[in-house]
């Protein structure tokens, strides 16, 4: 909080901040154990002629503040020092985790990427906005939810919060129109090479196609031609699968897309009976040592918020969170599956 030179706290934010990363401390309550304040860092997404401030936290969500309840504010800077993990901005891992996961067909609207693949995932079936649209919200959305009716499809806009040059506010001015944030997720970073290095991995089939037997695991019910060929989309694509028992299913399977220096991880999934074996670890490594030979350095992957075992798996081999991840749906719109 920000402290004058007598010592007192002092409100340094003003609507004409908005669009900025603060930090506010608000009175909340008060009774016989005393004042109780609540602190928040975000960005400031609206200041409304009555004095009701919104800020948008690092996850996405949003807190709402009274001014007069505000005992100290100020503008604060953009994004924290990572304290691990590859630097990277948000623009270029949107770009790579958008190639990872390639629609079948894809239109510009402005720097907007309309993306579609037969509703096979929200990531390959939303608007990636990384920029302007070229038009005034209201009719960059009035096509958006065209371009997506034209193919029977809901329309979807993927927004990101939590990192420099991440957007809350146009995450803030679709809630306001009355689109529905439907699932948040995290994208996580972190080095190479110490997932490389981990023992184990010997037991791992590494193969470019996802066969029969990787799709036996891969946690979807009847796998479509389309969602074969997102399976199969990126620059350098591996897939990885421990073998189960004679006749059943793998025990564990993973996918790696190659990228220049990244490599991305996706579909670790393990069978429930053998979790907890360290398979998960194994099959990244054996991906990732050949990540490396192909000259990666650095990895990223996607969490969903409510995964605690992914988080915990991933956590303990150095990946670190670099901002999270939402898809707003169009008013009513029916949802379209997994992110």
């Amino acid at each position: 909080m920000e402290i004058s030179v007598t010592g007192l706290l002092k409100v340094l934010i003003t609507p004409a901040d908005v669009g900025k990363r603060v930090s506010v401390r608000q009175l909340t309550g008060s009774g016989a154990a005393g004042e109780k304040f609540t602190d928040t860092v975000g960005v400031l997404t609206s200041w409304d002629d009555d004095g009701v401030l919104m800020i948008t936290r690092r996850d996405g969500r949003v807190i709402r503040a009274e001014a007069s309840s505000l005992v100290a504010g100020k503008v604060v800077p953009a994004a924290p020092a990572r304290r691990r993990g590859p630097s990277a901005g948000y623009e270029e891992l949107a770009r790579i985790a958008a190639r990872a996961w390639p629609p079948l067909e894809d239109e510009r609207l402005g720097a907007w990427e309309l993306r579609a693949a037969g509703g096979f995932t929200r990531r390959a079936n939303s608007v990636l906005p990384l920029g302007e649209p070229g038009l005034p919200l209201d009719a960059a959305l009035t096509s958006v939810r065209g371009w997506y009716g034209e193919r029977g499809l809901p329309a979807y806009v993927q927004t990101a919060t939590g990192a420099e040059g991440t957007q809350e506010l146009l995450s803030a001015e679709l809630a306001r129109r009355g689109w529905t944030r439907e699932v948040t997720a995290e994208l996580w970073t972190g080095a190479l090479a110490p997932v490389a290095d981990r023992d184990g991995g010997t037991g791992v089939l590494l193969s470019r196609e996802a066969d029969e037997a990787w799709l036996a695991r891969y946690g979807r019910e009847g796998v479509s031609e389309v969602a074969l060929r997102v399976l199969h989309g990126g620059p350098s694509v591996w897939f990885a699968r421990v073998p189960g028992a004679d006749g059943e299913p793998p025990a564990a399977i993973g996918r790696c897309v190659v990228d220049g220096r990244w490599a991305g991880f996706a579909a670790v999934e393990v069978d429930p009976a053998r979790r907890r074996q360290g398979l998960a670890t194994d099959v990244m490594a054996a991906l990732a040592r050949r990540a490396l030979d192909e000259g990666a350095s650095a990895a990223w992957l996607q969490v969903e918020e409510d995964n605690e075992g992914a988080r915990r798996l991933y956590d303990g081999l150095g990946f670190a969170r670099h901002h999270a991840y939402h898809h707003y749906r169009e008013p009513d719109a029916a949802g379209s599956g997994r992110s």
